[in-house]
């Protein structure tokens, strides 16, 4: 066996030794979701539409028809804080699982709420049909990858990863508000 196979076998054993750190696979997964063996992604999306739902649910009752704003500061909360998180934990995962793998979903947890901005402002009673809305039209952007957001697909970098689905929420976002304020809908 030469020098160089002993080299590349030393490689491969070192690299099998090293692990990506714990916080940023919890993180980058999406606490997990990522693992979800068909449409990780998906999966990611589903369960940020759980935790903004059960987040609309610990506001109290009075607040939730008076002031919506409170749960849109809430996504916005979410939305700024994950993708901070989610750019931090995709540089530290690309290194051991390539550019944007597809076991990290918080890019599409952020992604998701942006799209949710668009329904706190409906009644209360109306909200889920909304987030139902947000999560189709969501996945949709973010599969099919229209108007520029392919164009972001395809860069390289931590960042980037996050910045398409975060593209993909505002369209959907803004669909939606659109939709919800055509006269005579009730969503």
């Amino acid at each position: 066996m030469g020098q160089i196979e002993q080299a590349r076998g030393k490689d491969s054993k070192l690299q099998a030794l090293r692990r990506p750190p714990i916080l940023a696979k919890i993180i980058g997964t999406g606490f997990g979701s990522g693992y979800f063996p068909l449409c990780p992604g998906t999966a990611g999306s589903a369960l940020a539409l759980l935790i903004w739902i059960l987040m609309g649910e610990v506001i109290p009752l009075p607040y939730k028809e008076a002031f919506p704003i409170a749960l849109e500061a809430f996504t916005i909360a979410l939305i700024l804080i994950f993708t901070v998180l989610g750019t931090w934990a995709t540089a530290k995962l690309m290194p051991f699982w390539g550019d944007d793998p597809k076991r990290v979903t918080i890019d599409e947890m952020a992604g998701q709420w942006i799209s949710l901005l668009a329904a706190p402002a409906f009644v209360y009673e109306n909200r889920i049909w909304m987030a139902l809305g947000a999560l189709i039209l969501f996945r949709f952007f973010d599969i099919v990858k229209p108007l520029g957001i392919r164009t972001l697909d395809r860069k390289t970098g931590a960042f980037w990863v996050m910045a398409d689905d975060l593209l993909a929420g505002i369209y959907s976002m803004i669909i939606l508000i659109i939709i919800g304020n055509i006269p005579g809908w009730v969503i």
